[in-house]
């Protein structure tokens, strides 16, 4: 069932489809409207999801809508319907929508569980030459000109799908579309380097985009990102969702299925997803890392002494994550930058294990120190007993089998 929504004061209206713990939020790019992702989110399998799309300023229904029409203000009202849905969410931007996804889940970390770039221009600006990207000032009003450009940009739309497009195309004020070419030519000004968003980012492309080629991405892109996977949708050229929605809804599957869902079957229905509980539930040390700042330091009762870096934590914290038979986290709070979860585990043949665990991030939304406390005392000393059997190389972090000498002897 489809549910149309407006953000209260905003101005903003939003559709939404399914039931689940988890929302896919579509944002469409330059000239387009919501409705070209309705094919493929039919397509979509993946169980316990919501999806959520919406027209940009300036585009669609909100053709009237004034400015400015800027990657600030556009993320801004993106934004707020992310906030108004209030669950964790996984992120979709096509072309200049990238931006725009990127944009929004920097400034969420905690909720932000994936950032998918389709056809992406980079958050710095394509930087056209003036007589490169004047044509693309002057597509308002004029069907024969977008109706090229469409062509032009891709290898399998549909008489159809094409005649939808610049029909959608045609409904953009001409000042609006010269503003919004200005928006993703220019970029963001201070544009970060690398990324600031640390959790997993997909980047799709393409095999015939002439625009968003194979070199933009591979230099203006995916190196800002630490583990950016690049994928290529064959026979599509700039619209993949509109030429080959099902290959796309593939590969959108695979990535919900990956880090969006599981995440339900370690929390309690007050505690929100997010990556240190994701990482958990997909017991991997590179699902931890993604969260983690270069110089995070882990604290833990069972530890001899903090063990420092990005690199070390996520190895203790992958392999901490499968000693684990099952892991619950029952309870969440936070202050500032602080986070508290409680959490209940079993190991070792049913053997139980409760905590407490305190995160501190950064501004970016990086954690800078892990803090884990566990109880009852035997229980944390045999656990760290067999975290030094499995991590030798460190061995004198953790505590022996006799629990009063460190490991390492």
């Amino acid at each position: 069932m489809t549910i149309s929504e407006q953000i209260p004061n905003g101005g903003v209206a939003f559709r939404r489809r399914g039931e689940g713990a988890t929302a896919v939020v579509f944002v469409h790019g330059f000239l387009d409207d919501q409705s070209v992702w309705d094919t493929v989110i039919d397509e979509l399998t993946t169980a316990g999801i919501e999806t959520i799309q919406l027209d940009l300023a300036g585009l669609g229904e909100r053709a009237g809508a004034s400015g400015p029409f800027t990657y600030d203000q556009l993320a801004a009202e993106v934004g707020a319907v992310v906030d108004g849905v209030g669950k964790p969410f996984v992120i979709v931007g096509q072309s200049m929508g990238a931006p725009i996804a990127e944009l929004v889940a920097t400034a969420r970390p905690e909720r932000a569980l994936g950032l998918v770039l389709l056809t992406p221009v980079p958050l710095a600006g394509t930087r056209l030459p003036d007589d490169v990207v004047e044509p693309f000032r002057s597509l308002g009003a004029d069907a024969a000109a977008q109706r090229g450009v469409r062509r032009q940009l891709s290898v399998a739309l549909s008489d159809a799908d094409l005649d939808r497009l610049v029909s959608v195309g045609l409904r953009v004020r001409p000042e609006v579309v010269g503003a919004l070419v200005d928006c993703w030519n220019a970029g963001l000004d201070d544009a970060p380097e690398p990324s600031r968003y640390a959790g997993p980012v997909l980047i799709v492309r393409g095999s015939h985009d002439g625009f968003v080629t194979e070199d933009l991405v591979a230099t203006a892109v995916s190196p800002r990102f630490a583990s950016a996977q690049t994928l290529v949708i064959e026979r599509a050229g700039h619209w993949p969702h509109v030429e080959q929605p099902a290959a796309l809804a593939a590969q959108l599957d695979g990535f919900l299925t990956e880090h969006a869902t599981g995440a339900d079957d370690n929390t309690a229905a007050d505690v929100r997803p997010q990556g240190w509980t994701n990482a958990f539930a997909s017991k991997s040390a590179d699902a931890f890392g993604e969260a983690f700042a270069d110089d995070v330091v882990l604290e833990a009762s069972v530890l001899t002494r903090p063990v420092e870096g990005r690199d070390q934590v996520m190895r203790v914290m992958g392999t901490a994550s499968g000693i684990y038979e099952s892991l619950v986290f029952t309870q969440e709070a936070s202050a500032g930058r602080r986070s508290y979860l409680e959490w209940e585990a079993t190991a070792f043949g049913g053997m139980v294990l409760r905590g407490v665990t305190v995160l501190t991030k950064d501004a970016d939304g990086r954690i800078v120190r892990a803090a884990i406390h566990h109880r009852p005392l035997g229980a944390a000393l045999r656990f760290s007993a067999e975290l030094g059997e499995r991590l030798t190389e460190i061995a004198d972090h953790f505590y022996d089998d006799g629990g009063l000498e460190a490991g390492g002897r």
